[in-house]
């Protein structure tokens, strides 16, 4: 089969590899559709991907028709169109018991697309525990809605949820690509009254006010810490997102924070050693200001959740999709894209049928 790769540090290429088997619990999967990540870009052109052997194909976001079932799947069957997470754990490990199945192999291997096997950019791909991974797509979710749940929508609303985002509260959001997107409406969803969200993109922040942005946040007019100041009343939020940007956002969210307020990370950050944190604005690290954070939960019950808030019109995350490519082999074209980042990007991604 073919795959999409990255062929060394800074370079992708297509690369010929023998059609991957399903174990007992495993399914194999053709894409339908599917979409390249910032996570990619860390692992090609950052330093998230140095660790990598040679031509490891990419992509971690997809939505498929099963190909083949292990022996021991019960819930899925050849022709099957299923949501597939990016995250998709060992759920019988003691991690997974615990709460934490996306680091159920030890930090962060709850994603094993990429980091320890291949990809979904190539014709077919491995799902490990299919009946605990794999979600059928529900009638009526359209291929361009259903890619964006798998990652963007799981990761977008995690940071809502480590947030701690509570009916009636104020909410900042920093950054507004798609998994920031989501973050604002993940937080609008669980009740927030003001949502000011961070970026300055036109297309991103008029898809930000659809999700339900109150206010945005444009660096470009002050700075942002004292734009959020002045429109909290000087008071602060009650919860911060940080989905995009270096190490510096999450001081800059500390500093917003109300003390007991909650701040949300769901941003791989890379080129720093350490976090800087302003000592005065963690009230000398007395402030009861909250830190957390965490990969976005992966799995079947998860993406069916997601998938439910799609069907009932609760959202359309496919108001992320800014450049729709149609073709197998588009998803090279689509992969640059993401690491240019044009102005009218948000979101782009390749749907087959």
């Amino acid at each position: 089969m073919k795959g999409l790769a990255r062929t060394g540090k800074g370079q992708i290429g297509w690369v010929e590899k023998p059609r991957p088997s399903a174990g007992p619990r495993d399914a194999i999967v053709r894409p339908l559709a599917f979409a390249p990540c910032t996570s990619e870009i860390h692992m090609i052109w950052g330093e998230m991907g140095d660790f990598m052997p040679p031509d490891r194909i990419m992509g971690h976001e997809a939505v498929g028709v099963v190909d083949e079932v292990g022996s021991e799947v019960c819930d899925f069957s050849t022709g099957d169109r299923v949501i597939v997470p990016a995250i998709t754990p060992t759920f019988g490990r003691v991690p997974a018991q615990r709460g934490f199945a996306q680091h159920c192999n030890g930090m962060c291997s709850g994603m094993p697309f990429c980091t320890a096997k291949d990809g979904v950019f190539a014709e077919y791909f491995h799902v490990n525990d299919a009946d605990a991974n794999l979600a059928h797509l529900p009638a009526g979710i359209s291929l361009e809605q259903a890619v964006m749940i798998g990652d963007m929508m799981t990761t977008g609303f995690y940071g809502a949820e480590l947030a701690d985002v509570a009916l009636g509260s104020t909410v900042a959001v920093f950054g507004i690509g798609p998994v920031g997107l989501m973050g604002v409406a993940g937080a609008h969803l669980l009740g927030a009254a003001q949502i000011l969200a961070v970026g300055s993109r036109p297309n991103a922040v008029k898809v930000a006010r659809e999700f339900g942005a109150t206010e945005i946040i444009d660096y470009h007019n002050g700075d942002t810490v004292q734009q959020i100041m002045d429109l909290t009343d000087g008071e602060g939020v009650d919860s911060a997102v940080t989905a995009g940007g270096d190490v510096s956002i999450i001081g800059q969210a500390v500093q917003v924070l109300k003390p007991g307020g909650t701040l949300g990370n769901v941003n791989a950050m890379e080129h720093a050693e350490n976090i800087p944190i302003p000592l005065a604005a963690w009230g000398s690290g007395l402030g009861d200001k909250t830190i957390r954070g965490g990969l976005c939960p992966g799995g079947r019950a998860r993406m069916e959740r997601m998938a439910a808030l799609v069907k009932h019109g609760r959202l359309d995350p496919s108001l992320m999709l800014t450049h729709r490519f149609t073709n197998f082999a588009d998803i090279e074209e689509a992969l640059i894209l993401m690491h240019e980042k044009p102005r009218d990007l948000i979101k782009p991604a390749v749907i087959l049928e």
